[in-house]
Parts: C-alpha cells; structure tokens; sequence
C-alpha cells in the first residue's frame, strides 16, 4: 500500500484535513507546522545504494515513522465518503492499514446481493490507484495472526499459522540469556490463551508449541517447569482481565519515575542481570549512609526521580552476520560506474 500511495496527492488531501479539523477534534498541533513536516518527511526520503543515493519521488518510503497513520489517514478520507451507504450490510468493519476485516449481513434477495457486494468492491477500488484484494464471503478468514469463524451463531477464534513457517527457535546452545526462553514461553502460552475459544484448541496448540521446542534441541524437564508457570500465570491473567484492565488504567494516571538505561552486549560469562542490578542498588540508588539517587537535586533544586536500571542486552555479531554480507561497497565496481552507462 505504501508504495501506492502518490506522495502530493496524499499530501493534498491530509494536510486539507488537518487544517479544516484544527481546534474542533484535536488540539494539540499547529496545522500549519504540521502539514510542513510532513512535506519535509515524505518529500525527502533519501535511500543510499553502494556509493550512489537516490530521493524517492512517487510512494510512500517503507520505514518512515509517521507512514502508518499517513496511510490510515488517506484511505480513511476516502472510507468516510462511502461507508455510510453500506451501514445495512456491512455492520462491522475495521482496517490495520491495509488488511481490512468486516462482517458483511446479506441482503434477503441474493441477486440484490451480489449488486451490493459488487458495488461495495467497486468503491473500495476507486481512490488514487488503490487496488484491493478480496477474499469470498465466507463464515470463517484468516486475519492477521488469527482464524476468526461463524460457529452456531458466535465468533470463534484460533491461531492462524502459515504453512511455511518453520518454527526456527533460538536453539538452547545459542549465547542468548536465560531469560529468553522463559519469555518466549510466557508470551506464547498468554498469546494461546486469549486469541483461542476453545480449551481443547488451547491444549493442542500449547502441546504443538512444546513439541517444536523439543525438536529445537531444548529436553522436556527444562521446559516443563516454565510451561507449567506459564500455564497457571496465563490462566490467572484471563480470569482477572476485566481487573487487570481497571488497574492499568489508573496506572497511567499516576506518575512514573524515569529509568536509566544499561546497554551492554551480551555474553554468558559476564556478570548476571541480578548481580548488575545489586551492584546498581548498593553504589548507586541506595547505598548505605547515603543520600539515595533519586533523592538527589541539581543544581536548580530538582530531585532527579531516578531509582530504576533497565538492563538492555544486545547481540554480537554471528555466523549469519560474518558470512552473508549485506553491504556492497568494496566489493566489485562501484554502483556509479554503472550508471554512467545507462
């Protein structure tokens, strides 16, 4: 979608909406500002390739911050135009950029239905150059990462899994920290938990995503302690969602301390995350006999509000990295030589 998008043309149409919704639904932009940044970001998206670099003059650049809601804007201006005129039928409708989910309630007579659906695709289609692809109507589809089903009049949902996907997991000998594997499981089995209907579905997928872990390399008694964790963690997690929802709404409310950042690159025989963050605590948030860090002032009088370390690992350099060279310079003819011959 992005590369679709005609980058003047878009321009026009969000600047004219933002200046004409200035101060009646949002107040905190200057339009004018506003529609100049974004003449400055989309108009000047300069990509380099080997020794030469390129501006890019029709299309959205993949990448950019704001292309997600500059592309939810554009088609959203034209949604607003026809929408409206399918409210009978279309009764549910909502769109992630470019993938689009709707709930669409047949006309009683089917070739009065197929009109509607026919026209409905059709406008769709009209804006800019947009094209869309459809799938059948159907009682189930697959969308994002879910299978969404019409089962005795309720919404049913499971795991939507391409068929190519290998399930290539971080192997257990792989220099990573401990903690990843627990995450990895953590963040599964809640995933499994909220986004399947159905407890047998759940079971089978949570024993599927165990079994691939296994042909991985990892051995059943590691896993199965942080599976069983993870099992009675997710459990809790839903049945207090309504709760979990209140208290994280009242948390926004109340004011954060700010954090500082350890980037390191990691390594198994550096010193452990708990032992970096007791030597954080113990020298500098509280040490012993003295002022603690969050309680000291600068020199304007301000406490700094710091009593948090974040431990932020990152990677070396692997295999992959050393052996499938991504760059192209210094390697043959540089990319202007060719140009010249064009």
């Amino acid at each position: 979608m992005y590369t679709n998008i005609l980058t003047e043309i878009a321009l026009t149409a969000i600047s004219q909406y933002i200046t004409k919704e200035d101060k009646k639904l949002f107040h905190h932009y200057d339009s004018q500002a506003l529609t100049e940044a974004l003449q400055i970001v989309f108009s000047n998206n300069v990509i380099q390739f080997g020794d030469t670099y390129w501006r890019q003059t029709s299309g959205t650049g993949m990448g950019i911050s704001p292309a997600p809601p500059w592309a939810t804007i554009f088609y959203a201006l034209h949604e607003n135009t026809f929408l409206p005129q399918y409210s009978q039928n279309l009764i549910f409708y909502k769109r992630f950029i470019d993938d689009v989910l709707g709930i669409w309630l047949p006309h009683p007579c089917q070739h009065q239905n197929q009109t509607l659906w026919h026209t409905f695709k059709q406008h769709m289609q009209e804006y800019h150059g947009l094209e869309w692809d459809f799938t059948p109507l159907s009682t189930s589809c697959n969308f994002m990462d879910l299978t969404i089903s019409v089962t005795n009049n309720h919404l049913t949902t499971t795991l939507f899994e391409k068929q190519q996907n290998l399930y290539l997991y971080i192997p257990p000998h792989s220099s990573h920290p401990t903690g990843m594997i627990q995450g990895l499981i953590h963040g599964n089995i809640l995933r499994i938990h909220r986004l399947c209907t159905y407890k047998h579905d759940i079971q089978h997928k949570t024993q599927t995503f165990f079994q691939r872990l296994i042909h991985r390399g990892y051995s059943p008694t590691h896993l199965y302690p942080i599976f069983k964790k993870a099992e009675y963690k997710a459990a809790s997690f839903i049945s207090n969602l309504q709760i979990q929802k209140t208290s994280s709404q009242a948390s926004t409310l109340t004011t954060h301390h700010p954090k500082i950042f350890l980037h390191l690159q990691y390594h198994p025989q550096d010193p452990t995350r708990q032992t970096i963050q007791q030597l954080w605590a113990s020298t500098v948030a509280k040490p012993p006999g003295k002022t603690p860090l969050m309680k000291i002032k600068n020199i304007n009088g301000h406490k700094t509000g710091l009593d948090r370390l974040t431990i932020a690992y990152s990677r070396p350099l692997n295999l992959r990295n050393k052996l499938s060279v991504r760059k192209i310079h210094g390697r043959g003819m540089n990319v202007s030589s060719y140009i010249s011959n064009l």
